[in-house]
């Protein structure tokens, strides 16, 4: 077998430049519909400002240009092979002794390493972008002060350390102090062993612990004891409780491990966080996986003819991912399969039927 450096930098170099075309104008219709539609749920609101609408749309182009990442990959991975293919280019490749898979591997290595980019540096980036995003739109559209949500029953907290568990509940909370009401806390030991329970009209978050303040303190067997205060450790702060109910997409990549063992040690639901994370790393072997289909609907046009048979296949391919990846997902957030199955399912059903499909149809 030969292979060309030279010629492996000019397959990679292709790829990329059709991937950053694709990428650009595929943002622009992007930006321009996701103007429109913000224009219109300003439409009844006179204090929002087109140039406040613009802003938005921006802020919110990093979202959707991570969700469309890997139809980029696979379209540009068409484009690629199609252009080689048609100007047969890779015909003269494969006699002078380049296989199929030695003239992928450039585009392969291209794909993964945007992936790499995608994930270590876009995302940290597109997540501020997202969580300012957010903010404008609660403020500006949802006319809400807070992203703060709490369910009918109340809030319900845990603290741990090394001896004790504290489960705390609370019927009220301020969204803007953050100032628990009605507040009920139940003491266990590290055994499961219930200890005490303290009540307390109001509690609040000073300093990496709470504070209850006029508290009654009752232990088993013993008299209920008045106290001025009454003082609990934790780990949270206002920016994380703020954080915890705010879309994962809104938090880096590199935060996500952190943030998900301070939710789970404190109580709050880290599902969503740690699927996401999960299909993060999972991200890379996806892009491998389009590239391959790329080369299975692209490579052997001469041949059989029918442009609109690749773009057709692609655009099925795109849907068919998409569908599965929102099921699976699905069932990864009922926690009916489990979070790592979920997250990596998509990216490793679709690598291992792409080399299926280039076994099957290439012939060396």
């Amino acid at each position: 077998m030969y292979s060309s450096p030279t010629l492996s930098r000019y397959i990679g170099r292709q790829f990329i430049v059709w991937f950053c075309l694709l990428m650009v104008i595929l943002l622009a219709i992007v930006l321009l519909l996701d103007t429109v539609e913000l224009l219109r749920r300003a439409g009844t609101k006179p204090h929002v400002t087109f140039g406040l609408v613009v802003e938005m749309a921006l802020l919110k182009l990093p979202e959707i240009g991570q969700q469309i990442f890997p139809f980029v990959v696979l379209f540009a991975g068409m484009f690629t092979f199609w252009r080689l293919t048609r100007s047969a280019e890779l015909v003269v490749a494969r006699a002078v002794g380049v296989s199929a898979w030695q003239f992928l591997m450039p585009v392969m290595f291209a794909a993964a390493a945007i992936g790499v980019v995608k994930v270590t540096l876009i995302n940290p980036v597109g997540a501020v972008f997202v969580a300012k995003y957010e903010q404008l739109q609660d403020r500006y559209l949802k006319l809400q002060s807070s992203t703060l949500n709490i369910s009918r029953s109340g809030l319900w907290l845990r603290q741990t350390n090394e001896t004790e568990q504290f489960f705390i509940h609370a019927e009220l909370v301020n969204p803007v102090t953050f100032e628990l009401s009605n507040v009920i806390v139940f003491l266990f030991d590290a055994d499961q062993t219930y200890l005490a329970r303290v009540d307390a009209p109001s509690a609040v978050l000073k300093d990496r612990k709470w504070e209850l303040q006029d508290a009654i303190l009752n232990r088993a067997k013993k008299d209920p004891e008045k106290l001025d205060s009454y003082t609990i450790p934790t780990e949270l702060d206002m920016a994380t409780i703020e954080e915890s109910f705010a879309p994962p997409e809104t938090i880096s990549f590199w935060e996500l491990p952190r943030f998900i063992h301070t939710l789970e040690t404190t109580g709050f639901p880290a599902v969503r966080h740690r699927l996401h994370y999960q299909s993060l790393l999972a991200q890379p072997f996806l892009f491998l996986a389009m590239v391959l289909f790329a080369a299975a609907f692209s490579l052997r046009l001469p041949r059989r003819g029918g442009t609109m048979a690749m773009v057709t296949g692609g655009v099925l391919t795109g849907f068919v991912l998409f569908v599965m990846t929102d099921v699976v997902r699905t069932f990864g957030m009922s926690e009916t399969i489990p979070i790592v199955m979920a997250a990596w399912s998509p990216a490793g059903i679709s690598l291992l039927l792409g080399i299926a499909a280039l076994l099957h149809l290439e012939d060396g």
